[in-house]
């Protein structure tokens, strides 16, 4: 027990800094997935965050299609020009690759991006994979995992080795709107009974492929990322039925949670490819008749759109089986990961996951969860000075397990529920 502010405060900024995380969803992939994990100097610089920031500042000249006709060394060199060396690197995703560099100990202050590049050349994937976990403190992470790639589902056909650090998630986005045709393809081919025109016996294939799919892979979670638009959910509409009829039915028989990413509108710059999709306010009267309708199932959810943080969180309160992870992707900012922060410990305590990386680089781990412990550290001194100037001493083993609850152990509690 403390007895002054600034032991607690010690003790809570090492406790930040000390405590492993478990990442909750990525894009990651094994090393044995060939060229599908990426990693290195070239990736990082040309992650979309970067190069849709890159046409805010290039030169007219630049085009869209010029740029991604261009080889990775090429476009990462225009970024590093036009962003870190006119531009200041000064956007959140700039200084991510600045934090990655110097963790890994390299020459940022020098701007030497062809030594940075040489000392990438030198690693070995699998060492430098639990390298990357060993400095980020991350005891797993989650991957997205889609049965609907061919590419996907024939890695998993070979039976690869995957290490004990990535967990598996299936990723079922192809069920919903514009990728149905598509997933009847798909599941049409495997043996599955379905059809364009759902009926009773698609519905109920579905959920089969779906519980089939998680047999094999063990998932932690279904997941979709759905737009604005496209979340609608309670009319009478195919995503409704398809959620009602096959994934719910699927989920709740596997056991684990559905998780939704809700609110990234799609294509609005369809010339930026990857990174062109943009954000919209979602309808939260969606999820509440969601979680009202399917008592029996769990879910795990975060939204892209700010403006729809405070009504979410409510909602919180009022279903335990909704559980809200991480300050995704436009969210995924000093200034916006600090409201929401503050916003669910006010009103959830530490039910629920701080934050998750997103990272389809690999790299991406390491400033993503150095930034987020910084900013989680000094909004838990302010919490707990709070609560020792009303009287409360907290203990170490009680800060101890409430950091850990933010960073993963309450999204474990949720999945044992």
């Amino acid at each position: 027990m403390f007895k002054n502010v600034n032991d607690l405060t010690d003790a809570v900024r090492k406790a930040v800094e000390t405590t492993v995380v478990t990442d909750v969803h990525t894009h990651l992939f094994p090393p044995s997935y060939d060229e599908a994990l990426l990693w290195g100097a070239d990736e990082i610089l040309t992650y979309h965050y970067l190069v849709t920031e890159l046409f805010t500042v290039a030169p007219h000249s630049l085009t869209c299609e010029k740029f991604f006709s261009l080889p990775k060394s090429a476009q990462a060199d225009l970024v590093w020009e036009h962003i870190f060396l006119k531009g200041g690197a000064l956007s959140e995703a700039a200084r991510g690759v600045i934090t990655t560099f110097n963790h890994l100990g390299l020459d940022v202050a020098g701007r030497d991006l062809a030594g940075i590049r040489k000392w990438f050349a030198e690693q070995n994937i699998d060492e430098y994979l639990a390298k990357v976990f060993e400095m980020a403190n991350i005891d797993y992470a989650v991957m997205t995992n889609s049965a609907f790639s061919a590419a996907e589902a024939d890695f998993w056909r070979q039976d690869l080795p995957v290490p004990d650090c990535l967990k598996t998630s299936l990723r079922i986005d192809t069920l919903f709107d514009d990728g149905w045709e598509k997933a009847v393809e798909v599941m049409s081919d495997a043996g599955y009974d379905v059809k364009i025109e759902p009926d009773d016996k698609t519905y109920d294939e579905v959920r089969r492929f779906l519980v089939d799919w998680s047999e094999r892979i063990k998932p932690v979670y279904f997941a979709a990322s759905i737009g604005p638009d496209e979340f609608a959910y309670g009319d009478d509409n195919p995503f409704t039925h398809v959620i009602d009829r096959a994934v719910m039915p699927a989920a709740v028989e596997v056991g684990v949670p559905f998780a939704l990413m809700i609110g990234a509108r799609g294509a609005v710059n369809p010339n930026l490819r990857a990174g062109g999709a943009g954000v919209g306010v979602a309808d939260v009267m969606s999820l509440t008749r969601m979680l009202q309708n399917h008592a029996d199932g769990k879910f795990l959810v975060t939204m892209l759109s700010r403006d729809n943080q405070h009504e979410l969180t409510v909602l919180a309160r009022k279903f335990g089986n909704l559980h809200l992870f991480g300050c995704w992707w436009y969210c995924n900012n000093p200034s916006i990961i600090d409201e929401m922060t503050r916003q669910r410990l006010e009103l959830l305590g530490t039910a629920f996951t701080s934050q998750h990386s997103d990272a389809r680089v690999l790299d991406q781990l390491i400033y993503k969860w150095s930034h987020t412990r910084k900013i989680v550290a000094d909004i838990l001194v302010e919490k707990y000075s709070d609560l020792f100037a009303a009287g409360w001493r907290p203990t170490q083993e009680e800060i101890t397990r409430d950091v850990r609850a933010i960073f993963g152990g309450s999204f474990e509690a949720f999945l044992e529920k």
